[in-house]
């Protein structure tokens, strides 16, 4: 039997969407619902598996990994991009690479979850109510400030009618903004230090890579509103985290929404969590029920194509 690993499985949810017992008599899964200790570790408890089935970007599928994992003829990603997948070392071992499709929504609704949180301090507010009290902080109303999205693709798209919604003035940039977009959704244009200077909240939906790799370092929150908030729900490398922790523990800026960090799971010690003006969410963007459902069909579906040869949704 062919043996699979099903990568990233952190809360270990993966057979309530896809019944892998129907499959037993053709494939061999093993689960791991914990990250590899690092890399040495990956390619000893993987060495004798065929496929991996993985989450997108949770663990990095390195050249040194494929090139040590000699048995390994598929990788079955959710999404149908995967920046930490090398594609090339994959292609030079002949080994086939897949995705599945995704919903985009969840993202920027968790954006706007964010948004919402930090303007009224759900943070405190949540916290203080079960601790008895009432009415503690003062929030801030949406209408008539300035959301700039760093980023006007698929997400920040919908970010922007739904900021539009809400009365607020919409700016974009980004190193290949589509103007034509930005007229159909009024929305302005402006370069990056315009945004950071005029925004009242800033949120990041660019892709990661190293493109925008430390898109935001103390540099640019130093040009931001000491009333801004930022917002990232894309990827972690893009924001510097430790220029990050310096500007909300110093009060640079008012506070920052994050979803995504530079190293996945955050560690239980990691200086964001003992902030209270950060807003913290585990990379949720795409944790629904709908998206899991989608990932974890097409991953067999991919999975059965492979074997079959003739491989679907490939990833070239």
């Amino acid at each position: 039997m062919l043996k699979v690993a099903i990568l990233d499985d952190y809360q270990n949810v993966s057979q309530e969407f896809v019944d892998l017992k129907k499959l037993s008599g053709k494939y061999e899964f093993k689960i791991f619902s914990e990250s590899f200790l690092d890399e040495a570790d990956a390619i000893d408890q993987l060495s004798e598996f065929e496929a991996l089935l993985i989450m997108r970007e949770r663990t990095p599928i390195t050249k040194n990994l494929i090139d040590n994992l000699n048995k390994l003829r598929f990788i079955i990603t959710s999404g149908l991009r995967n920046k930490s997948i090398d594609l090339d070392a994959a292609k030079n071992r002949k080994i086939i690479v897949s995705g599945t499709e995704s919903n985009n929504n969840p993202t920027c609704e968790l954006t706007w979850a964010l948004i919402l949180g930090l303007s009224r301090n759900f943070k405190a507010e949540i916290d203080n109510m079960y601790q008895g009290y009432w009415q503690t902080t003062i929030g801030f109303e949406l209408k008539g400030k300035i959301i700039g999205l760093i980023g006007l693709g698929k997400v920040g798209s919908q970010v922007a009618k739904i900021a539009k919604a809400f009365g607020m003035q919409v700016m974009a940039w980004s190193e290949n903004l589509d103007l034509n977009k930005c007229k159909e959704l009024d929305v302005l244009p402006c370069s990056k230090e315009d945004l950071l200077k005029t925004s009242d909240y800033i949120s990041i939906h660019v892709q990661g890579g190293e493109r925008y790799k430390d898109c935001i370092t103390i540099k640019e929150f130093d040009q931001m509103k000491k009333t801004a908030f930022l917002i990232n729900t894309a990827r972690g490398p893009i924001v510097n985290e430790d220029d990050l922790i310096i500007a909300l523990s110093t009060n640079v800026i008012m506070g920052a929404g994050i979803d995504v960090f530079e190293k996945e799971p955050l560690s239980e010690g990691n200086k964001l969590r003992f902030l209270p003006n950060a807003l913290l969410t585990p990379h949720l963007g795409y944790v629904t029920a709908e998206n899991y459902t989608k990932y974890y069909t097409q991953m067999i579906e991919n999975l059965e194509a492979c074997v079959s040869g003739e491989p679907i949704r490939e990833i070239k």
